[in-house]
């Protein structure tokens, strides 16, 4: 039992609670509190759905399935573990953003819970390249997968701390806006955890990630003036598939 509500380890099961469906331990309203805080332990989220996803992998393959049917599961493992939330927000950004001609129209847009035309074509592109890009990247096992997670999770928090909130409402605000040591906190947690399961390539892929998604940070502002929850679920997908085809041996 934890019995510090501000303890480190409530922190990590309010971001595992924020950024997966996991069973978790029941943690008091206390420790929800400070969510802001909590967002360093992101990439540790990232590391549970990976590597459940990792167990899923090797099973599959322990099973002779093909790689690609593995990728499949693997792929969906990692989406059920979190609830579709970041595919989700990859969707009604690509809805908002285009399918808008003011800010305040695209936000509506990204609220709505149908999904047009815009979203349909990035949901099937981002799901469709991910499946590739980890077919590709099982070659040389299940690191390249584990790192794409815990650093997709890893540069939430530097956009929340850096990118003002286009909205007063929805997930991003409630959690509320990290300070910017937290944010290298969670940067440098992931780093570290993607060196140690894929190596020194990991670094390259970063950048190329960190270029792609403050591309995606530049279009949010300049259509809806900063980010959302949608706009941090569409970083990480987009980082997640970058750091995939960097990867790939």
């Amino acid at each position: 039992m934890i019995k510090d509500d501000n303890s480190r380890a409530w922190e990590v099961i309010v971001a595992l609670a924020l950024l997966t469906r996991l069973p978790l331990p029941h943690a008091p309203s206390a420790a929800f509190a400070r969510q802001a805080q909590a967002v360093w332990a992101f990439p540790l989220a990232g590391l549970a759905v990976a590597l459940v996803a990792a167990v899923i992998g090797w099973l599959c393959m322990a099973a002779g399935l093909p790689v690609p049917v593995t990728a499949g599961l693997m792929l969906a493992t990692l989406i059920v573990t979190c609830g579709a939330m970041h595919e989700d927000g990859l969707a009604d950004t690509a809805d908002g953003f285009w399918g808008g001609f003011e800010p305040a129209r695209r936000l509506e847009i990204m609220k709505d819970s149908r999904i047009g035309t815009y979203g349909v074509l990035a949901l099937g592109l981002g799901v469709g390249l991910r499946w590739m890009a980890l077919s590709a990247t099982l070659a040389v096992g299940v690191g390249p997968m584990v790192a794409a997670a815990v650093l997709s999770r890893g540069v939430l928090p530097v956009l929340m701390a850096w990118m003002p909130q286009a909205r007063r409402t929805g997930l991003s605000h409630q959690v509320g806006r990290p300070s910017p040591s937290v944010a290298l906190a969670a940067l440098g947690i992931a780093v570290v955890l993607a060196l140690v399961v894929a190596g020194w390539g990991v670094i390259w892929a970063l950048v190329l990630a960190a270029l792609a998604v403050g591309g995606l940070a530049a279009l949010a502002q300049a259509k809806i003036g900063g980010q959302t929850g949608d706009v941090l679920g569409a970083a990480q997908q987009l980082a997640e598939l970058v750091i995939l085809l960097a990867l790939i041996p």
